[in-house]
């Protein structure tokens, strides 16, 4: 278990703000979580980063945070996919993909 701590400027106590736990810790005693900002949770045989638990003070925050993250992302996605809304009229029903390419190449290219 690796600690990291906070001195705090008023009165020069140390808080416990992140830990570095393991797996096996985390399951075989839980109350690790308590009095801390935050706890990275990684596998101490292989040193593979697995997850974080965040304090109940700061969940609202970080739930808040991952939601405008998330829409942003969306956002993109579909301003992505809509620049091509409205290439095909309904002209490429039943069509193949070769030949949709066939009929704009021959529309586009031989006008």
């Amino acid at each position: 278990m690796s600690l990291k701590y906070h001195l705090n400027a008023k009165d020069n106590k140390r808080y416990k703000m992140t830990i570095i736990v393991g797996m096996r810790e985390l399951a075989r005693n839980s109350n690790i979580l308590d009095g801390y900002d935050y706890v990275d949770v990684e596998d101490k045989k292989t040193h593979e980063y697995k997850g974080l638990f965040v304090s109940p003070k700061y969940a609202d925050e970080f739930k808040k945070f991952l939601k405008a993250k998330k829409s942003k992302q969306k956002q993109e996605e579909l301003d992505e996919i809509m620049q091509f809304v409205g290439m095909c009229n309904g002209d490429t029903t039943n069509m193949t993909s070769q030949e949709i390419r066939a009929s704009k190449k021959a529309k586009y290219y031989n006008e």
